[in-house]
């Protein structure tokens, strides 16, 4: 698999990343095997770099991850994982130097690792960017010091967040920053932004290619904070696909890990057979005219996609 420099870091990583969102859902037996399949198929794969958060079914996805890792040389993957968001459906989220010093401690004993590759700041739409300029990233910086952690980023849905962050820090502070939700198919509001992080020296994550769920067969979950007519839009452009025999997931993946300026777009799955068929798909060449006939298909609501956070982070 091709792989990319994310930003100054020097971590090489895979144009497809594996994000273990999935592995806080297994709860029985069953299915943590199939996650743990997973998690080797999408190593076999070529896929180097594993993405997870304590916030991912109440730290149930470090633990299971752990134990798919327990064995693997400690080589042949980078870990990311995040601090500071622990349950948005509580509100529970804390960016001080305590909670983000034990949030570390706790996630490398259950993920069974000495360090991770990345750690970042979690959705920080929701928290006071004077803290975490102040407080949370020097934190960090000090468990880099120690070299508990490599490398620091943040992450959140608004764009304007990276901006608010960046201008604030020295350069080589944050070194990778991972969006969601605005590099895919129906919205590539992320190209406005990679002319200033190319500026800042910052890597750059895109997750969520599929809208997280907008962009499949089965459509997004019922609490997705896309409106009807996003879903509606989306809905077409799934059945475009499927009457020319193509599962959108291909084309949406392959859009994805085409722009050379990302260095790795995360999916996730629960299914070895899904993980594989994503791989897959970036080998092969990218339908240009279906890919013209889609995006015409989703223009009525280009760009047209939610936010959240604090009043003073959102979008719009």
């Amino acid at each position: 698999m091709k792989c990319s420099k994310l930003g100054p870091t020097g971590l090489n990583v895979s144009s497809l990343s594996y994000g273990a969102r999935s592995l806080g859902e297994a709860l029985s037996k069953s299915k943590l095997d199939r996650c743990i399949e997973t998690v080797h198929a999408a190593l076999d794969g070529g896929i180097n770099l594993i993405d997870v958060a304590p916030a991912y079914g109440g730290s149930l996805a470090e633990l299971n991850l752990g134990r798919a890792l327990i064995g693997l040389p400690r080589e042949r993957y980078y870990l990311a994982t995040k601090i500071g968001s622990y349950s948005e459906a509580r509100h529970d989220y804390d960016y001080s130097r305590g909670s983000t010093e034990r949030s570390v401690e706790h996630s490398l004993k259950r993920l069974g690792v000495e360090y991770v590759d990345l750690i970042q700041c979690h959705d920080i739409e929701f928290a006071d960017h004077n803290q975490i300029v102040a407080e949370t990233l020097p934190a960090l910086q000090r468990l880099k010091e120690q070299g508990l952690v490599r490398h620091i980023g943040v992450t959140g849905l608004p764009l304007n967040i990276f901006r608010s962050i960046l201008d604030r820090v020295e350069p080589g502070t944050v070194e990778a920053i991972l969006s969601f939700c605005h590099y895919q198919l129906n919205d590539n509001s992320l190209l406005d932004l990679i002319p200033y992080l190319k500026t800042k020296g910052v890597g750059i994550i895109n997750a969520a290619p599929l809208g997280m769920g907008l962009l499949t067969s089965e459509g997004p979950p019922a609490w997705h904070p896309a409106g009807e007519a996003v879903r509606g839009i989306c809905r077409k452009a799934v059945s475009h696909c499927a009457a020319k025999g193509v599962n959108i997931v291909k084309l949406a993946i392959q859009y994805c890990c085409a722009n050379s300026d990302i260095a790795t777009t995360l999916v996730g799955t629960g299914c070895a057979k899904e993980i594989l068929e994503d791989i897959a798909s970036i080998n092969q060449s990218m339908d240009v005219a279906l890919l013209a006939e889609v995006l015409e298909i989703l223009k009525p609501i280009h760009n047209h996609i939610f936010t959240r956070g604090l009043p003073q982070h959102r979008d719009f």
